[in-house]
């Protein structure tokens, strides 16, 4: 850790977990501020204060960047599930009347269920003609 503030050179030994936070922030390494405890560790109180603001900026910036990323999962969770919810739905309007229609289910037919029903209703009509 770091045995003082980058910024307002405080050397209190109790700052020295938010001395180190602050250096990774500075040398830009987000990954080493998290571990050395970025967002849970009290700031130095001997620090200036404006050594105190940049720890806590640095803090509330992350927490909205993890809410914000939390919500985008849980939209992304919603949306997948609509859609999921959606395709159950076109499936089972697209089914239901095929298993009605005798001629849709024949085998090797690969006429749309429109048009298995069209011909099934003719077929129908021409067989009531017949004497």
């Amino acid at each position: 850790m770091a045995d003082f503030c980058r910024d307002c050179r405080c050397t209190a030994p109790e700052g020295a977990r938010a001395h180190a936070i602050l250096d990774a922030l500075a040398r830009d390494d987000l990954d080493a501020a998290l571990r050395l405890g970025l967002l849970d560790a009290p700031p130095c109180t001997a620090c200036a204060p404006a050594c105190r603001q940049r720890l806590q900026d640095a803090r509330t910036a992350r927490l909205r960047a993890l809410a914000a990323r939390e919500r985008h999962r849980a939209r992304r969770a919603r949306l997948q599930r609509i859609a999921a919810q959606r395709a159950a739905a076109r499936g089972a309007t697209i089914s239901a009347p095929a298993a009605t229609n005798p001629a849709s289910t024949a085998p090797g037919s690969t006429l749309p269920p429109a048009a298995a029903a069209a011909l099934a209703r003719a077929l129908e009509k021409a067989q009531a003609r017949r004497p």
